[in-house]
């Protein structure tokens, strides 16, 4: 975390280099994404098809990795397009209900991601709403583990 603070101070984002160092951080927030996503449908799919599980491209032996590295990136897009707008027009609700009905929005934009993959024919697939929910939660907490630990958060200085 204190590499990249840094180093953006010095060489700054508007440089080749800054430039460089942020795509690699979007890079790095993917694989993260594909790593979490695959440990939630350890955690909440556990072995067969229900709860939350990935449907692989194919049946080749890197099939199942690149299925999870779409759906981390359609979830990124998603969560970066959709999730703002959702976010910013349900803030009432925020409010109302102390934050909990993040788990819901949550919930509702791994569901599109799972629409949005299986309308490709494989990707996410989600058991009911709750499950999705519940997957939401536990992809939400590893992924901040996991970004906070090798420090590709999210920016303080946008």
């Amino acid at each position: 975390m204190f590499h990249t603070e840094f180093s953006h101070r010095i060489i700054g984002r508007d440089s080749p280099i800054g430039a460089r160092l942020e795509h690699m951080r979007t890079v790095i927030r993917v694989l993260v994404g594909a790593f979490a996503l695959w440990l939630t449908t350890l955690i909440v799919g556990g072995s067969g098809d229900h709860g939350v599980w990935i449907v692989p491209i194919g049946s080749g032996p890197y099939d199942k990795l690149i299925t999870l590295l779409l759906v981390a990136l359609i979830f990124g897009l998603v969560n970066g397009t959709l999730g703002k707008i959702v976010r910013i027009v349900s803030i009432p609700l925020y409010i109302l209900t102390l934050g909990l009905f993040g788990l819901i929005v949550n919930g509702i934009l791994m569901w599109v991601v799972a629409w949005i993959s299986g309308l490709a024919g494989f990707g996410l697939q989600i058991g009911g709403f709750w499950w999705g929910v519940l997957g939401a939660l536990v992809l939400s907490i590893l992924s901040g583990i996991m970004n906070g630990l090798l420090g590709t958060g999210k920016r303080k200085d946008r």
